[in-house]
């Protein structure tokens, strides 16, 4: 008995600490799309370089939770739902060090994008995403740290409205480069960035997904929500 309490409580332990690495990756990968669209906007070559530099940083963290996640799984050989808690640390991780990937491709394109030539409109748009996303990814990080099932199925119902957001960027700047053809390179730089934010809101969605699971014991049911129509635009606009 007491050598299975002393076994419990060391899983307890490393399983916060655990727990505290990726709240501390949270929160820095949440900084590096803050800085990443601050540069966009304001054609900061400098702060995307920094951007660009402390994606290692991330990686870094999410190798540590990796190494530390194995070892724990392979010495405590936890079942049912602690093994679950632990698997979907591994699977959070990895969503994370992925929002960093795209972060660091926007900060490789501030210096490439002239800011005079980029609709302002669209660009009210980009921030507008962002936000979106954001609040996405701080609502589903707080809903692994409470253990809030309800919450995760509302975060990742909500990646409908980021996905009409990129849909409806799309159109409009596939419209500015069909009036202006001289902008076309800059819109198209942007084009990415706006998908790379999209593609963040699908990161959060797959965290949304594991919280789940990791609580539940079982997999989201439901078709996944998309509305990324940007596919059948594009075909509609080459075949004019």
């Amino acid at each position: 008995m007491v050598l299975l309490e002393h076994t419990t409580t060391a899983f307890d332990s490393e399983l916060l600490e655990l727990s505290r690495r990726l709240s501390e990756m949270g929160g820095l990968v949440e900084r590096q799309v803050v800085e990443a669209i601050a540069a966009l906007t304001s054609g900061d070559c400098e702060r995307a370089n920094r951007v660009v530099a402390a994606d290692a940083a991330i990686d870094d963290m999410q190798r540590a939770i990796e190494e530390r996640a194995v070892e724990t799984i392979a010495r405590r050989q936890p079942v049912a739902v602690d093994l679950r808690q632990v698997v979907s640390i591994l699977r959070i991780a990895l969503d994370l060090e992925r929002v960093g990937d795209l972060a660091k491709n926007i900060g490789k394109r501030v210096s490439v994008i002239d800011r005079e030539y980029l609709p302002r409109r669209a660009m009210g748009g980009v921030n507008h995403m962002v936000t979106l996303m954001l609040a996405q990814l701080r609502d589903v990080l707080d809903c692994f740290a409470n253990r809030d099932a309800a919450g995760a199925i509302d975060v990742w119902a909500r990646d409908h409205d980021l996905d009409r957001l990129y849909t409806s960027l799309f159109r409009e700047l596939l419209t500015e480069m069909m009036k202006d053809p001289g902008i076309i390179t800059f819109c198209v730089h942007l084009l990415f960035c706006t998908k790379n934010i999209e593609r963040m809101g699908d990161h959060t969605t797959n965290i949304a997904e594991a919280v789940y699971y990791m609580i539940e014991g079982h997999t989201l049911l439901q078709e996944r929500p998309k509305a990324d129509n940007t596919a059948a635009i594009a075909t509609a606009s080459g075949a004019a």
